[in-house]
């Protein structure tokens, strides 16, 4: 993680944030700072990623679920991901990060990431992720058995199509 004082802000931040459960919308705000520009001068791609991970992090802390996977001796992972971006973010902009479930199969859930600036979105995305056990992927139901099953939208069995053409 090249974020370490972001995430530390983020593990700290998930015990005064409010408690949300798994379904809701978690959200968490940033500036971008110099060292996440690009040669365009504005926040570079890779950034995207690495932030959703924080996303990602307060999710887990703030719904329990992180509380449950360390009880379990659980990992997660990533199985792929969707970005669009849609405009650039300068130097010094505040942006939000909004993370939110939009459902789980056997394998993965899915997870959508938003980030907003004043003018609007500017990148807009979609993980699958898995929870995982000595190497080894765990049904999401594993963790999420006290939350109602929230089936992913239809179009994940087409991205799992598009996905396994890069199956080696």
């Amino acid at each position: 993680m090249n974020l370490i004082f972001r995430l530390l802000s983020v593990i700290l931040g998930a015990w005064r944030r409010p408690k949300l459960g798994v379904n809701e919308v978690f959200a968490l705000s940033f500036r971008v700072w110099p060292l996440d520009l690009d040669l365009n001068l504005h926040m570079t791609n890779s950034r995207y990623l690495a932030l959703m991970d924080l996303g990602r992090v307060d999710m887990l802390l703030r719904s329990g679920v992180w509380r449950q996977m360390h009880r379990q001796k659980l990992g997660m992972v990533l199985g792929g991901a969707a970005l669009r971006f849609r405009r650039p973010v300068a130097p010094f902009v505040r942006f939000s990060l909004a993370t939110n479930v939009l459902g789980w199969d056997e394998r993965w859930i899915y997870v959508q990431q938003v980030f907003s600036v004043p003018e609007g979105v500017a990148c807009g995305a979609v993980v699958r992720a898995a929870f995982t056990k000595e190497g080894r992927l765990v049904p999401p139901t594993t963790v999420l058995n006290a939350v109602p099953q929230q089936d992913p939208p239809s179009w994940t069995k087409e991205w799992a199509e598009v996905e396994s053409a890069f199956a080696g």
